[in-house]
């Protein structure tokens, strides 16, 4: 039980104790010294004396826990946290003699051992960081190529979950649906024809083409499917009908982990590196949950343990009022911004979409979660998702007392935020998927490894916000 409290508390414990068990043995034997007398002595000057050495013990102990507090557990503390940072998160914390100046050698060999560490890793990331520019040379050049083809590229694995798509393909998705990696083709497509053309055997030998519908049956495509084996299959949509012109900035998407996909486990029991993450924020026209309404949304994707490049939302948001002046001041985002963009019906069902099947991330969650839920019967969606707060990762990494405001947050972890895109939904989203990915990094160091660990472990700081996921059964 111990175990999971920190050590600043244990050690506050431990003094508690002595101060407790010196007031007992205190009463103890001034009990047994009044009782032992050989004559009968009034108990007012040992109930005095008593009360008297209980303030002071209790005085001089909280004053020695102080210090030691100060100068000796503080210092360790922030020592591990530091250690942690550099180690788990990548983050170059300082490890200074000064904070730990009466810990002995402890902080000039902790910064021995970190020093030796970065100059090894230094050299593995220079052999990274030339392979990884080449890397994305080539994705550029295959991207160009695929551009070109006029062909829409879909890579499904056996489970029928969407492992690559190309331009074309993102543009022919994003009609139905946001496009996702992992989502089902099933999402997008009617899945009768998918099923017809599997069990074709001209369909599957790729020498005929199919009838592809979406799932509102509002376009049909022609296309083909190419087996891959266990590993899944290729579909080819001919791009003939239904297609507005390609976004040329958006990349070849693809994650080919996925192809090793397994069926889930409960979601108390997935690994903190396998979650389906969707980062958000929003902007409003005040701060109030029940008063205010969105004026823009943004939501980034996070998979297998890295954000998503190419799967994000950025929208405005008509919120039928005027903007007040306050708000536009602190955001931007003015009446004229919001003038012709779609109103939050249309909005938040694209953002439900895009979320499904993930877990939603925020800071400062119940804001942003209470405005979508004040709007459900409006879009005609529940969002009953699972939610992780940034600002109670923050408390169990770094404790109770440390500042979990976003720029706190995001200067702790050296991430940076650039002026002009502080205050944005997007900006703000980015900032807070990156400090996600590295706040998961430490907590799964500290021995926190599935999603069922990371609930326990917030609902001990429930006191800072409200549990979000305690109404819900998560399976």
């Amino acid at each position: 039980m111990l175990g999971h409290l920190s050590l600043r508390f244990r050690i506050f414990l431990f003094f508690g104790l002595m101060a407790t068990g010196a007031v007992i043995l205190a009463g103890v034997a001034l009990t047994f010294a009044w009782s032992r007398s050989e004559q009968a002595l009034p108990t007012a000057p040992f109930t005095t004396a008593f009360f008297i050495f209980a303030f002071l013990n209790v005085g001089f102990l909280t004053g020695i826990w102080f210090l030691f507090d100060e100068h000796v557990a503080r210092p360790i503390d922030q020592l591990s946290t530091n250690l942690r940072l550099r180690a788990q998160a990548g983050v170059d914390a300082e490890i200074t003699d000064e904070s730990a100046r009466y810990l002995g050698d402890l902080a000039p060999a902790a910064r021995a051992v970190s020093q030796a560490m970065d100059a090894s890793l230094e050299v593995i990331q220079s052999n990274v960081s030339q392979e990884t520019v080449q890397l994305r040379k080539e994705r550029q050049r295959l991207t160009a190529l695929l551009s070109e083809i006029p062909i829409a590229t879909i890579l499904v694995n056996a489970m029928g979950e969407i492992v690559l798509y190309d331009t074309q393909a993102a543009d022919i998705l994003a009609q139905i649906a946001p496009p996702r990696l992992k989502a089902q083709l099933s999402d997008y497509f009617d899945p009768a024809a998918i099923e017809d053309a599997k069990s074709c055997p001209q369909s599957r030998a790729g020498n005929s083409s199919f009838a592809l519908q979406d799932v509102h049956h509002q376009t049909t495509f022609n296309a083909r499917l190419k087996p891959l084996g266990d590993d899944g299959d290729m579909i080819f949509i001919d791009l003939e009908r239904g297609v507005t012109e390609a976004d040329s900035a958006r990349p070849l998407v693809f994650d080919f982990d996925l192809l090793e996909s397994r069926a889930a486990a409960d979601l108390q029991n997935t690994a903190l590196s396998d979650l389906s993450l969707v980062v958000f924020d929003t902007e409003t026209t005040g701060l109030s949950v029940k008063e205010d309404a969105i004026v823009q949304i943004a939501a980034i994707r996070i998979l297998n343990g890295r954000i998503i490049e190419g799967e994000h939302i950025d929208a405005y948001v008509n919120p039928d009022r005027a903007i007040p002046a306050a708000s536009t001041r602190i955001h931007g985002v003015t009446d004229a911004d919001v003038a012709n963009a779609p109103d939050i019906t249309k909005v938040g069902l694209d953002f439900h979409k895009f979320a499904r099947d993930a877990v939603l991330v925020a800071h400062n969650a119940p804001f942003d979660i209470g405005l979508l839920r004040q709007q459900e019967q409006r879009i005609g969606v529940k969002w009953d998702h699972p939610v992780l707060d940034t600002v109670l990762l923050s408390a169990v990494v770094f404790g109770t007392t440390a500042d979990h405001t976003l720029d706190a947050l995001c200067e702790r972890l050296s991430i940076t935020i650039p002026s002009e895109l502080r205050h944005t939904a997007l900006g703000d989203a980015k900032a807070t998927a990156e400090a996600v990915l590295k706040l998961l990094a430490l907590l799964q160091g500290k021995g926190v490894t599935t999603f069922g660990d990371l609930l326990q472990e917030t609902r001990r700081h429930s006191r800072l916000l409200n549990d979000l996921n305690e109404d819900r059964v998560i399976a």
